[in-house]
């Protein structure tokens, strides 16, 4: 028995250490060495960071490095967000580990994570908020774009910590398909409850989309981290 269960862990760190930590991850913008800042681009489900790495034609890029992991199968987890966290596993591990291994690469290369704005669309929303509140901690920001903490019903998990002041911004339509309205406030609230400055914006009958007000908001929290290139 005790081999068995030995077994099964052994094989759940495999498949976390292997599922999305072999695919590539996109870049634009300046390279991390000459940055100043920089950008976490989370693509959503049946999506690719290719596609998020559009936004990024949007934006004004000056002194900011852009990083996108790309998801085996364009996909972070198989399952919706609202699901049982463990239906999810190890996937999601698998995914907030190659978020991860991303702030690592641009801490080694001189971007502290209060530099850093980690930002997705969908279910990349839904993976930046987790991992933000996951590791909290002052991050230069964390954007939503349609998305909300992942877990089922009212069960978030018991998160602990400070986000120090961190501004977050939430989007999305109040009929998004996708995400609830009330899991979208429900994050809010969380979010505010670890110290995060929120900023939260309904879009009535948008749909699942990124539009022009919330892309001029991720402009102005640029702005905001904007300094000479060193």
């Amino acid at each position: 028995m005790l081999r068995l269960a030995h077994a099964r862990q052994s094989r759940r760190r495999t498949i976390i250490e292997t599922v999305h930590q072999s695919q590539p991850v996109l870049s634009a913008g300046m390279a991390i060495e000459e940055a100043t800042a920089a950008l976490v681009m989370l693509h959503g489900r049946g999506a690719s960071a290719q596609d998020i790495l559009t936004l990024a034609r949007e934006l004004n890029l000056d002194g900011f490095a852009c990083l996108a992991p790309q998801a085996a199968g364009n996909t972070w987890y198989p399952y919706p967000f609202m699901q049982p966290v463990a239906r999810n596993e190890p996937y999601l591990s698998s995914a907030l580990q190659a978020v991860a291994a991303v702030f690592k690469r641009l801490s080694d290369g001189g971007i502290a994570p209060d530099r850093v704005i980690v930002l997705g669309f969908s279910q990349g929303a839904c993976l930046a908020l987790e991992y933000a509140a996951r590791h909290p901690r002052r991050y230069g920001g964390v954007v939503g774009f349609s998305g909300g903490l992942i877990g089922e019903g009212d069960r978030l998990r018991d998160y602990d910590g400070s986000l120090e002041g961190t501004p977050v911004f939430l989007g999305c339509s109040d009929v998004d398909p996708y995400i609830p309205l009330e899991r979208v406030r429900q994050t809010a609230v969380v979010l505010r409850r670890l110290n995060a400055e929120v900023e939260e914006r309904i879009y009535p009958g948008m749909g699942h989309m990124i539009n022009q007000d919330e892309v001029s908001y991720l402009q102005s929290l640029m702005d905001g981290l904007r300094q000479p290139h060193r």
